[in-house]
């Protein structure tokens, strides 16, 4: 009986039934195959309704989609351009940058590749051959999710305990290693191709500068309340206000009669994450009731007790993770299960966030069937095997990245105990 209901379940999923079906129904499954009370899973959804953090997510969620919607990305793109453009690769670093950017505030690196795409394809084509264009605007998609206040880190901090002001510091590092891979590779292309650039003009620096000004202040707003000790769902708040001035009056780009659209797209997102969320806290329940987390454990160390052997053996798990589900998803089912085999392992909470995380934005990418390949197949009308040729290159450098990440930790800790933010000994 109970193998059909598995059978039955993936069956589901791979008809493409709703996840939050699929995770309740597993959930209300087990825990009556247990004869256990199914109102278990009520009281882990009820724990989300207490936790005072959860208002953080809708904030920035909106700020994210306000962005989106101006003319942001058009000043953010001509500031790059006027600032580094002139650089070997400076285009191309201008597409890492901007993307990078606008995925940190709307936290979905789809949104990314359809909002920036259009707009930076045709400049990258100027310079560069198709296959590298696609290629870097389709990795690009995903690269800002490091960077606070991404929304992936602060669903990572809810679901592992960490505070969400450490997990955005410990993304700073890493993120910036990644677009320095990634830029350092542009740049060499173009030298070696020797892709033309454009001239440096202050008054056309100064100029974008001026205009994109309001925006390039908003990390600043977001780090400087930190720093200030401004709780951080009044800096979500704080930031709100302030992309609704910026875009409304002071660009008036949108209108107020787009607000309530705006809200309403916003919120679908934040209502899926938090329902995917509630559910899956009820099955992470019933599974560490079974003491899965235990289990895996036992069975890697019957494996192998070498720790750099495990740890690649969890950074091919969560990029096939990665391709399969979305980024929201997966943090909600996976971390959960991983945090005990992380504490047995001795591999710090907030270390363990960056690595996963790392990972799925790599998964994002990955052939066959990484979200973001599939994106820019619609949006550029592209086959999805000119995406997997194009991506492949960019995938080893990540995977370098990743490498880096994972192997030495202090690249996540060292900027938050730095900062106080991390009061533990490094592990």
């Amino acid at each position: 009986m109970g193998l059909l209901i598995g059978i039955g379940l993936v069956a589901f999923a791979l008809l493409g039934g709703a996840l939050f079906v699929l995770l309740g129904g597993a959930a209300i499954i087990g825990y009556a195959a247990a004869g256990d009370p199914i109102s278990a899973i009520l009281i882990d959804f009820n724990s989300i309704i207490k936790n005072t953090t959860i208002p953080i997510i809708p904030l920035f969620t909106l700020a994210g989609y306000i962005i989106a919607e101006g003319n942001a990305p058009k000043r953010l793109v001509a500031f790059a351009r006027a600032s580094v453009g002139w650089l070997p690769g400076g285009i191309a670093v201008v597409v890492l940058t901007t993307c990078a950017f606008f995925t940190t505030f709307t936290g979905a690196s789809g949104v990314t590749i359809i909002a920036l795409g259009g707009l930076v394809y045709p400049i990258l084509r100027q310079t560069y051959n198709e296959n590298f264009s696609l290629g870097l605007i389709t990795a690009s998609g995903s690269i800002g999710l490091l960077f606070p206040p991404s929304i992936p880190l602060i669903l990572y901090a809810i679901v592992a305990s960490v505070p969400i002001a450490t997990m955005f510091f410990a993304g700073i590092i890493p993120g910036v290693l990644i677009l320095v891979i990634l830029g350092s590779y542009c740049s060499g292309w173009s030298l070696i191709k020797r892709a033309e650039t454009t001239s440096f003009s202050f008054p056309d620096f100064a100029r974008t500068f001026w205009e994109a000004k309001w925006e390039l202040l908003l990390p600043i707003l977001v780090l400087g309340g930190i720093f200030k000790g401004i709780s951080l769902d009044e800096v979500a708040a704080l930031t709100v206000i302030y992309v609704c001035i910026v875009e409304i009056c002071i660009h008036r780009s949108i209108s107020i009669k787009t607000l309530p659209r705006l809200i309403k797209e916003s919120m679908l997102l934040v209502g899926a994450i938090l329902i995917i969320l509630g559910i899956a806290l009820g099955l992470t329940g019933y599974l560490n009731n079974l003491e899965v987390p235990i289990i895996v454990l036992n069975w890697i160390q019957s494996i192998t007790e070498n720790k750099i052997i495990t740890l690649i053996g969890l950074n091919i798990f969560l990029l096939i993770i990665g391709c399969l589900m979305d980024i929201f998803s997966a943090v909600v089912i996976v971390v959960p299960l991983l945090l005990p085999i992380a504490d047995q392992l001795g591999i710090d909470k907030t270390h363990l966030g960056i690595i996963v995380l790392t990972n799925l934005e790599i998964g994002y990418l990955t052939p066959p069937v990484g979200m973001n390949l599939f994106i820019s197949s619609l949006k550029f009308d592209k086959s999805v095997v000119l995406l997997y040729k194009s991506v492949l290159l960019f995938i080893a450098l990540l995977l370098i990245a990743l490498i880096l990440v994972t192997y030495i930790p202090d690249l996540s800790l060292w900027l938050p105990r730095a900062l106080g933010k991390i009061s533990e000994p490094l592990l």
